[in-house]
């Protein structure tokens, strides 16, 4: 089987923790500045103390620092990528050509550089470009399929990540200035607003009403737990699970989930076994219900109802009484529960629970047959909340010629010599009493395997003395384990063809430095990022997506005038469609 990793988010180091316990063998976070997502920020401190405890278990920690910068910025990033490398931090994740530059120069530390999926990495050629250039992995669009996915694995030699589940973003990654236009927001400096989970109709050139006040640009999340043995099978190294601003509940379940799917397919790239004690069920954490995408081709993957979650499916209403319903689900008091009425997403809480009989906090537009979905599952959420989830390492105890040696499953091995003492009464008592005491590794990181005593010339140890080996002889190991830890170093970045020859404001040039690599890789930079510019220029592309309002109307392939987005204060994006590529844009007015 190969070996693969999955890459969990977290917002801080409690969370980070809880997702290395559950299954990750890597985590992704942010740093005090330059992370995408500005709301989730960590101070150095607390990534070296994940870092420390990360790698016990060989688990991996990437940073992000894959916003667009300024000049002044770039000087400021240099600095802490030095600090991220000199507290162990194994990679970085990077959208800025200038800290490429940087690190062409020399100017980086030999940390890994992951580019982003905020890199637009789409095509092919764009994948090529980051393997020639030397990166070590780059991070795919959420868009591709199945088979672009093992065409790219098929023809780089760097790793390849790609995305299996979380909340989708509308636009190409890296390629959205809808937030920015609307208010000065830039998704590219970790500030989206969000615009895309707001009410848009739509519209056209007549003024006639297609679609009115939906949530027209608002996706279901993503979801490849079908796909992931198809995804092993392509060649991906790396598999990331959306979620920097998720709380800690969500990591834990989601984390398990995969930890227990990929388990099925392939072998792991970290160390330890999780000792669970919930049941990971994806469908009780947030989610605005699920797509795989474009993994298998063209489906349903928006929701106008509502960018809220919706959770579970429990059924349909069977009776309605004057303060009760009647429901074939088990339910929970507290469990929040939400359905759609009147193009609506509406909810309630259950205040109690008498067998079917459903007694909720208010009775409004409930009827019977009405379809209730579970957003929140109170015994569910209480049991992730008090879970004792742990991930402990395997070791195999032998007492053989009077030394006793521990070995890990990665075959590091420490070696204790026992202390000279009287000759026990009772050999085959020692011995069951030496075998019971190695076990109880309590609550270190190890967990015991086999224990082999070979030796018959073994002087008599109290118990005391035995738990005072166990605990030596594992402080040891833990020792030995850290200095064969082996962070992988970052090749040399040198400079290829990238695959344009020119490059508008879309390639998010924000310093000179992000300028002069693409120079150096033959491509003129036409414009700068929008960004650094003072006014939007109008009928320029605020966002690309594969995302269809035309397919999701039921339009496509169908002659039709020119269309616009209108939000409700009545301002008009006109749309454009390349169905060569199966393409929507939304322009600037």
């Amino acid at each position: 089987m190969k070996n693969v990793e999955l890459l969990a988010p977290a917002k801080n180091l409690e969370t980070a923790i809880a997702a290395i316990n559950s299954g990750a063998d890597a985590i992704y976070i942010g740093a005090q500045n330059f992370g995408a997502r500005k709301n989730a920020p960590n101070p150095l401190s607390d990534i070296e103390k994940l870092v420390n405890y990360a790698h016990k278990f060989y688990v991996k920690i990437h940073v992000v620092i894959n916003t667009i910068l300024n000049d002044s910025e770039l000087p400021q990033a240099v600095e802490l990528i030095t600090k991220l490398y000199e507290i162990g931090v194994d990679a970085i994740i990077v959208q800025d050509m200038g800290l490429l530059e940087m690190a062409a120069e020399g100017k980086l530390p030999p940390i890994q550089i992951h580019a982003s999926t905020q890199c637009n990495n789409r095509t092919l050629d764009k994948a090529k470009f980051f393997d020639e250039i030397g990166v070590s992995r780059v991070i795919l669009a959420r868009e591709l399929s199945v088979d672009k996915i093992s065409e790219i694995c098929n023809n780089v030699s760097c790793e390849v990540e790609t995305f299996i589940h979380g909340a989708l973003c509308v636009s190409y990654s890296g390629q959205c200035y809808f937030s920015y236009s609307n208010g000065g927001r830039s998704a590219n400096r970790g500030e989206c607003a969000q615009p895309c989970r707001k009410k848009y109709s739509l519209i056209d050139d007549s003024g006639k009403v297609i679609l009115k006040d939906k949530y027209l640009l608002s996706l279901k999340d993503f979801n490849a737990s079908q796909s992931i043995e198809k995804l092993i099978n392509c060649g991906v190294k790396s598999f990331k699970i959306e979620g920097r601003l998720k709380d800690i509940n969500y990591v834990k379940n989601v984390v398990a989930y995969y930890n227990n799917l990929i388990n099925k397919y392939a072998n792991r790239v970290s160390s330890g076994k999780i000792f669970l004690d919930f049941e990971p069920n994806v469908d009780k954490t947030f989610n605005r219900g699920y797509t795989d995408y474009f993994l298998n081709g063209r489906g349903q993957c928006f929701n106008f109802l509502s960018p809220k979650s919706r959770g579970e499916k429990l059924g349909k209403i069977k009776r309605i009484f004057h303060n009760y319903f009647e429901i074939d689900a088990k339910l929970n008091p507290q469990d929040g529960i939400c359905y759609i009425s009147d193009g609506e997403m509406k909810g309630f809480l259950v205040n109690k629970v008498e067998g079917n009989k459903v007694y909720p906090n208010k009775m409004d537009g409930l009827k019977s047959g009405l379809l209730l979905y579970r957003n929140f599952d109170s015994a569910f959420e209480k049991a992730l909340d008090i879970s004792k989830t742990v991930r402990k390492i395997k070791v195999d105890f032998t007492l053989r010629d009077r030394k006793l040696s521990v070995k890990d499953e990665d075959n590091n091995v420490v070696f204790l010599d026992i202390p000279v003492g009287e000759t026990p009464n009772n050999l085959e008592k020692l011995k069951s009493n030496i075998t019971t005491q190695l076990s109880k590794t309590g609550d270190s990181d190890f967990y015991a395997g086999n224990i082999f005593i070979t030796d018959d010339d073994i002087p008599f140890l109290p118990v005391s003395k035995i738990n005072e080996l166990r605990r030596q002889i594992l402080s040891l190991l833990m020792d030995e384990r850290l200095k064969n830890y082996k962070r992988i170093t970052q090749k040399t970045i040198r400079y290829a063809k990238f695959p344009e020859e020119k490059m508008d404001y879309r390639a998010n040039v924000y310093n000179g430095k992000a300028k002069e690599f693409y120079q150096k890789c033959q491509c003129e930079v036409c414009e700068m990022a929008l960004e650094s510019q003072s006014k939007i220029p109008s009928n320029i592309e605020l966002m690309r997506t594969k995302h269809c309002l035309k397919f999701a109307s039921g339009m496509c392939g169908k002659p039709c005038g020119k269309l616009y987005l209108q939000d409700v204060k009545g301002k008009k994006y006109p749309l454009g469609f390349d169905c060569k590529n199966c393409e929507m844009v939304v322009y600037s007015l």
